[in-house]
């Protein structure tokens, strides 16, 4: 037998209730392709959550995202602002219709996009302003939504990991004219792959129903709007598998329930390592006090880059997961191709060079915690 202790990965898909059994229902009723039961289900239930005028789900984040770029009508000679501390999705989603994406530098404190670098990047050509709320901690949505209302653009919030968090009471996703949300196997709440379009403005609920149903108007048909349903504009296939929406319903059905268990997790590494921080060897994510966190993860922000890379080696050596986050996508070869370099965004590639995300997941007990935390200190000599 071997004494090597269990690895600790850094995250773990779980169940969470009764995914499997919705899973079954959905076979039963028949309709597996998409917009069944449970697809309908999910999206009433986060409207009625979240207090979004419409959602619609989607397969990925990633095809929300796309959506909105085309309901923005986004094109070739267009700009839209957002941080280059984001997923690839973010900017792939305007790049592939030809706009450009304008990249800014991120905030210290949150590491979300800093508002005074959107307002200085607002040209003619500005098409939108992409906020992403990074680690389920909202940007300053007052600020951007005022300086888009007096540049006339308009917001699509990148809120992959902040299902649940809110921003002075209002929900992320909610407040922009769209949102994206994700239900990516390593979100808060999960399907393996989906996510959904907030639309917040009402006049872009009957467009987004077309483009998302491959261009056709065949939502109006099913309603008996029409006698027959065509192809009405350019669309695209972005409805997901009922099998998914099933699973994923029975997640969403514990909102409460998985955020209290999430933020016992960050509580139990905030406290424990706090140690750490006031020694000032490490940072610690802050939330400011106009934000209520999902907690979807919990970084610590190293000294150097020298000190995180050694940090990850010392906690893989242990049979810990520990992993950093986004390479600056200015600094990528698509970025550079748009006209940036290395030295562009100075906080974005600091920050980014110096961050480790810990193990996260619903199941993580206590005394692997305790593992990672001890891991930490021993590699800081502590």
């Amino acid at each position: 037998m071997s004494d090597s202790p269990e690895r600790i990965p850094f995250n773990k898909p779980f169940i969470a209730g009764k995914e499997l059994f919705y899973i079954a229902q959905a076979v039963t009723l028949g309709n597996i392709a998409g917009d069944g039961f449970y697809t309908k289900a999910c999206a009433e239930l986060l409207e009625t959550r979240f207090g979004v005028g419409k959602v619609l789900m989607t397969p990925s984040c990633t095809a929300g995202l796309e959506m909105a770029a085309i309901l923005s009508d986004i094109g070739p000679g267009d700009e839209v602002i957002m941080p280059s501390f984001t997923f690839v999705s973010t900017a792939n989603a305007v790049a592939r219709l030809g706009a450009k994406p304008v990249f800014v530098d991120i905030r210290e404190d949150t590491l979300n996009l800093d508002e005074e670098h959107v307002e200085a990047a607002i040209t003619p050509r500005t098409k939108a302003i992409c906020p992403v709320h990074y680690a389920g901690v909202a940007c300053d949505m007052d600020r951007v939504m005022k300086i888009a209302e007096s540049s006339g653009v308009r917001v699509v919030e990148d809120a992959a990991q902040g299902v649940g968090a809110t921003y002075r009471g209002r929900a992320l996703g909610s407040i922009g004219h769209l949102g994206a949300y994700s239900f990516h196997e390593t979100k808060n709440y999960i399907c393996g792959e989906g996510g959904a379009l907030c639309i917040n403005d009402p006049e872009l609920e009957k467009r987004a129903e077309i483009i998302r149903d491959k261009g056709t108007n065949r939502q109006m048909f099913n309603r008996g709007e029409v006698d027959k349903y065509t192809w009405v504009e350019i669309g695209s296939s972005y409805v997901p598998s009922e099998l998914c929406s099933a699973f994923l319903y029975g997640q969403l059905e514990l909102l409460d329930g998985i955020r209290e268990r999430r933020q016992r997790i960050y509580d139990f590494y905030s406290q424990a390592l706090a140690p750490l921080a006031d020694e000032g060897l490490i940072r610690l994510p802050q939330i400011p006090d106009y934000c209520t966190s999902n907690y979807h993860m919990f970084y610590v922000v190293f000294e150097t880059g020298e000190a995180r890379n050694q940090a990850i080696d010392f906690l893989r050596n242990r049979a810990i997961q520990a992993v950093f986050h986004y390479i600056p996508l200015h600094a990528s070869p698509v970025g550079q191709s748009y006209g940036y370099k290395q030295g562009d965004l100075p906080l974005t590639e600091d920050l980014s060079n110096r961050l480790v995300r810990l193990p996260m997941f619903f199941d993580i007990t206590e005394s692997q915690q305790t593992r990672v935390v001890e891991g930490l200190m021993a590699c800081l000599g502590k």
